[in-house]
């Protein structure tokens, strides 16, 4: 491959970050297409301010153990860079995956953006969405592991397809995590090389320290919906989280964006029928609104502002050189006559 068809790729990729943003905000467009906003104000309306708040500070919270993920990624590949940078890149990141789906391609490409200026290189960069996909991985497998056992089974007897579906993604979650963390021990200090690229195994420490923070990110985002699903149906949150995460690791194992339908479906099938519906899809909509729409107006907005302060420090930093390297070449050319 020449040196030109790599720059070009690498332009691609880079720019391949602000198209993905546009197809995060089509997306919450093409899920909220079939409302007004009269529908959507008077479906919200009728959740309690007071957990409306509490979901907002959840949101927030599970934003930034969002970030950490960017954080311990770092800490995996030695990279080094200023706190807020892996605050904006991490938390924008899940914005845009969490709306336009394919994470490591949509949030991927934002970070390529964002680390690539930073000086942190091409091969950490992949190194680092893959360590910050297993952590989300390990989160949600325990989740689900934990959940089986706390999720009454009867829930889904009215679906063979759900129930055998439920038991499967078990099976699956349990096998995932026994062997992530037999391989810390029998392979640690080893690596594994794909490509041109090598994967350190991580420690047994690490592994756990991916575990609770996946876990702690997906309890903060079920919290959101739980805050403003609670004043409807009155569920245990032990219950709930389960059935969460089971909804949650569908959707995403569906690699729809953002779980759409898959998600409100596993709920609509648990929850007893005897629950009014419109006070439900009030929930889900709040809960889509906050943990969605929110974050990607406001760290978009954040994108914005940085990149426009960035572009504006280029031209200062262009304008200056202009004016600095005409007096520097008339100073070396009086230099040159004096010594003549």
């Amino acid at each position: 491959m020449s040196v030109r068809t790599k720059r070009l790729i690498k332009k691609i990729i880079s720019y391949s970050g602000i198209f993905f943003f546009i197809v995060a905000a089509g997306m919450l467009w093409w899920q909220l297409r079939d409302y007004s906003l009269s529908d959507i104000a008077h479906a919200i309306l009728d959740i309690p301010f007071l957990n409306l708040a509490m979901a907002c500070v959840a949101c927030l919270l599970g934003y930034l153990a969002l970030s950490l993920y960017d954080y311990l990624a770092l800490n995996y590949v030695g990279g080094r860079v200023s706190w807020w940078k892996w605050m904006l890149a991490g938390m924008l990141g899940f914005a845009i995956s969490n709306n336009a789906g394919h994470a490591v391609v949509s949030g991927g490409a934002i970070r390529y953006r964002l680390y690539t200026r930073w000086r942190i290189r091409g091969g950490d960069i992949l190194k680092m969405l893959t360590i910050s996909g297993f952590t989300y991985f390990l989160g949600a497998s325990a989740i689900v592991v934990i959940s089986y056992f706390l999720v009454p089974h009867q829930l889904f007897e009215g679906s063979v397809g759900a129930s055998v579906g439920i038991n499967a993604l078990f099976i699956f979650c349990l096998a995932a995590l026994l062997a992530y963390f037999a391989s810390t021990i029998i392979f640690y200090g080893k690596s594994i090389k794909i490509g041109e690229i090598k994967f350190q195994i991580p420690s047994t420490k690490m592994a756990f320290t991916q575990t609770i923070l996946g876990i702690t990110d997906s309890v903060l985002a079920g919290l959101v919906l739980y805050c403003c699903l609670v004043p409807f149906v009155q569920i245990p949150f032990v219950v709930f989280i389960g059935l969460f995460a089971i909804a949650q690791s569908t959707g995403v194992f569906s690699q729809v964006p953002g779980g759409i339908g898959v998600f409100e479906s596993v709920f609509l099938i648990a929850l007893p029928d005897t629950v009014d519906k419109a006070n439900i899809f009030g929930a889900l909509l709040a809960y889509r609104i906050i943990y969605y729409v929110f974050p990607l107006i406001g760290m978009g907005g954040l994108f914005v502002v940085y990149e426009r302060w960035l572009r504006s420090r280029m031209k200062r930093w262009i304008n200056e050189a202009k004016e600095k390297i005409p007096a520097k070449i008339k100073s070396i050319k009086s230099e040159i006559k004096i010594r003549k």
